[in-house]
This record gives structure tokens, sequence and C-alpha cells, in this order.
């Protein structure tokens, strides 16, 4: 989950062929409604996913940076809340649209998948391996 792409070249900022790596992609999701800080990123993160992300706070930071670098998001300001320094970031353009790019492929991905299923419960019965090794056929 290092990489912000799952690409070699990191600087493809504008080829959306390359996907985003999960960390990436929950990141960019967070800062799509408003900007955050990186605490906020965290939790929102973890809700959106409903507990299934929670990224590691140098993981968080590593990843903002390279997004940064690759002009999907950019920082937006600085606050001292508590006696604590809060960064701030925001979704660029280029961030927005590579977010709905991704989401867009996903889609793709997930309808696909329910096609292929559905046309695999209406098709013949298919080979099941039985103890043993030996082949038998399901609902035979």
């Amino acid at each position: 989950m290092d990489a912000l792409l799952y690409s070699d070249d990191e600087s493809i900022k504008g080829d959306m062929s390359s996907r985003l790596t999960p960390a990436s992609f929950w990141i960019l999701t967070a800062l799509s409604t408003e900007r955050r800080h990186g605490y906020d990123i965290l939790l929102d993160v973890e809700k959106a996913s409903g507990g299934d992300v929670s990224l590691k706070v140098p993981t968080l930071y590593a990843a903002l940076e390279r997004l940064e670098r690759s002009g999907l998001v950019a920082r937006d300001g600085d606050e001292i809340v508590n006696g604590r320094a809060r960064r701030y970031f925001r979704l660029t353009d280029d961030g927005e649209a590579r977010l709905t790019a991704e989401a867009a492929e996903l889609e793709r991905q997930l309808a696909l998948v329910r096609q292929r299923l559905a046309a695999s419960a209406s098709a013949a019965p298919r080979p099941r391996p039985l103890a043993g090794g030996a082949l038998g056929v399901v609902g035979a």
C-alpha cells in the first residue's frame, strides 16, 4: 500500500489506466467532501470503509506526499488547535477527475462480475471435486 499507483510510474497523474492503491483511493474519497487535516482523514477513512481500512500515520503522510507530488491533492492551510499543528489538504481538480475515473472503473468491474454470476447461475451444472479427487456434477 506504499505506492500511489499500481503502476511503476508514479508520475502518472493524467493516465487513468493506472489503478489507485486502496490507501490512495480512501484518502481521495475522504477529501472529496471537504478539506481535512491528517487525523480527520484517518477517522473518515475508517468510518467510510466500515472499519475495514485503518491507515497508520506514516502510511497516511507518505501517501499524502505522493498524492501532492502527483497533483491530486494540495495543502490548504495550517492551524494551531489546542497547541497542536494541523495541516489541511484538499482534493484538486485532477484529484477529483482521478477519483471519478477510479469509481467508473470499479463500477465497470462490478457490472461484469454481476453479469457473469447471473450467467453462471442459469448455466448448465458444472463439475465439482468430490471426496477422493473424483469429479461430480453439481445439480445432477
